[in-house]
């Protein structure tokens, strides 16, 4: 991984380089980059933890809660983000809004990478403790020196190569781990019927039936669909710049709409190796959710079933993962600091001279790399309060995405929004969401499950961001059409059918992967 951060360095003469890899990636590199960005350990320790407590219905952040928005990505909003020659999301809504608006998103996509950053470390740090006997710190220090040396060599390229190994290096480690597992509990009939004696009972084993009363997940269908599926999903594989971010580094148009629909495909059968291990780990250890934490799953079977040699494997794996995360939380806040509050704010222009002012911007996003890893080091602990820390990224997600998913997809299709509305749509939005779930936190609201308590504050905020935005275009002027050209739908030239052949075409391989997804969703309703 240093080696190859060192092999990036030297094509790095330019803050686009740094940033953005030069925009010269091909596809089938983005898309993978794209669907090992988000497969990091907190999806792996996490997913497997939702497995273990909800059992299928995991597989709902899957097949419902990312491919569609994927698709969705890939298809509609890529054109307007790659045309545009933006670098990132919030810049996109200064060209749609205002400044304002641009430093508002900023500084809360900034405060939230660091949040997740943090997270992935300390979910790291547990597995190397547990499996290892690596003190917690040692753990969280010696893995975020190593995530720091990379992205500062190579920037954006250095991340995206190093994601497309770990891509094959995670798989290596969790493939053998959910064989050995179904081994050890007599196949996957035997794995079934050890969940219908387990806590978890038949509920367990399904994923749409209850959901209109009683299920392992206290979720309703609506909450499922419109909070999971619609708000937190699309919100976050549409508008996270760090997902985004590999799109844009692709080498044209097509090839960035292909980015997350390549990644769209793998992602359908990720759940065979989070979710399921999650549900061997709850009949294994019974004590699970008891004395022993959800997030435990995998390193205790890691523990118990892998022997030497393949736990290598395993435990390679592990950092693997967790760099990946890491690695896109890190290169999405240096991009984002850099372009959208230092350059756009603090330092708009520099005088002429030796590598200015490009020079100095590159400077100032390896200094934020620096700053972000050592900021993502101490807020690593805060996930300590809780047992699974999908129930902690849930609440994240919609604190600052549900409701930035809500402004764009207002500013996309209605071009009669205002500026202002699109500024107060996203702090309305972020404050009724925690408002929601400090609520659910202080017993005034009851909603069941604290993950289902993300699901409805996500929809909540959206609902909120909406109102805000409409009533505030009512009160307030908007721009002129002439500088909404290529941002809104019905001001631009964007063509949407891709390439002309089957196999590159975004549309008929985006409709292919929703209608896979649904069919999965066929084997265990």
């Amino acid at each position: 991984m240093l080696a190859i951060g060192f092999a990036a360095r030297r094509k790095i003469s330019s803050s686009l380089d740094f940033f953005l890899a030069g925009r010269g990636l091909p596809a089938w590199v983005t898309g993978l980059a794209f669907v090992s960005a988000n497969l990091g350990v907190i999806e792996i320790l996490g997913m497997a933890a939702n497995g273990a407590q909800y059992g299928a219905m995991t597989v709902h952040y899957y097949w419902i809660g990312a491919v569609p928005a994927m698709v969705f990505l890939g298809v509609v909003m890529m054109p307007f983000y790659y045309r545009s020659k933006v670098r990132s999301g919030p810049e996109f809504l200064r060209r749609r809004f205002n400044g304002a608006t641009q430093l508002l998103n900023a500084i809360m996509f900034a405060v939230a990478q660091i949040l997740i950053a943090g997270v992935n470390l300390y979910a790291l740090a547990l597995v190397m403790e547990a499996l290892l006997g690596w003190p917690l710190p040692v753990s969280v220090v010696v893995s975020a020196l190593i995530v720091l040396s990379y992205i500062t060599l190579g920037g954006l390229s250095s991340a995206i190569y190093n994601e497309v190994l770990q891509f094959f290096v995670i798989l290596a480690g969790l493939i053998p781990l959910t064989v050995l597992g179904l081994i050890k509990v007599g196949g996957v009939s035997g794995l079934f019927d050890r969940v219908r004696r387990s806590a978890l009972g038949e509920g367990g084993l399904h994923t749409w039936a209850g959901t209109a009363g009683a299920s392992p997940m206290q979720a309703h269908w609506i909450g499922i669909v419109f909070g999971l599926g619609f708000v937190l999903s699309f919100g976050y594989w549409t508008t996270n710049f760090a997902e985004v971010q590999r799109a844009l580094s692709a080498r044209n148009t097509n090839a960035a709409r292909m980015t997350p629909i390549i990644a769209a495909f793998p992602k359908l059968f990720i759940p065979l190796v989070t979710v399921l291990p999650g549900m061997i780990a709850l009949v294994l250890f019974g004590d699970l959710g008891k004395g022993q934490d959800y997030n435990d799953a995998i390193p205790l079977l890691m523990r118990d079933l892998l022997p030497n040699g393949v736990l290598g494997v395993a435990v390679t794996g592990l950092p693997a993962s967790f760099m990946a995360g890491m690695a896109a939380d890190i290169s999405g806040f240096n991009t984002v600091f850099t372009n959208d509050i230092w350059q756009a704010h603090v330092r708009p222009d520099q005088p002429d001279g030796p590598y200015l002012p490009d020079g100095h911007y590159l400077n100032v996003g390896r200094a934020a790399t620096v700053a972000g890893v050592a900021l993502g080091v101490g807020t690593a602990f805060i996930e300590a309060g809780y047992s699974n820390i999908m129930n902690y990224l849930q609440a994240l997600f919609s604190f600052f995405n549900a409701p930035l998913f809500a402004t764009f997809v207002l500013g996309l299709f209605w071009r009669r929004m205002t500026p202002w509305a699109g500024f107060w749509g996203l702090p309305a939005g972020t404050g009724s969401a925690f408002a929601s779930y400090f609520a659910y936190k202080a017993g005034v609201v009851d909603f069941g499950t604290e993950l289902n308590a993300g699901f409805w504050g996500a929809g909540l905020a959206f609902a909120v961001d909406v109102l805000v935005s409409v009533i505030v275009t009512l009160v307030t002027t908007p721009k002129p059409e002439e500088e909404l050209r290529g941002l809104v739908y019905g001001l631009s030239n964007v063509y949407l059918a891709g390439d002309r052949r089957w196999c590159r075409s975004p549309v008929l391989l985006g409709g292919g992967a929703v209608i896979l997804a649904a069919l999965l969703y066929e084997v265990i309703l």
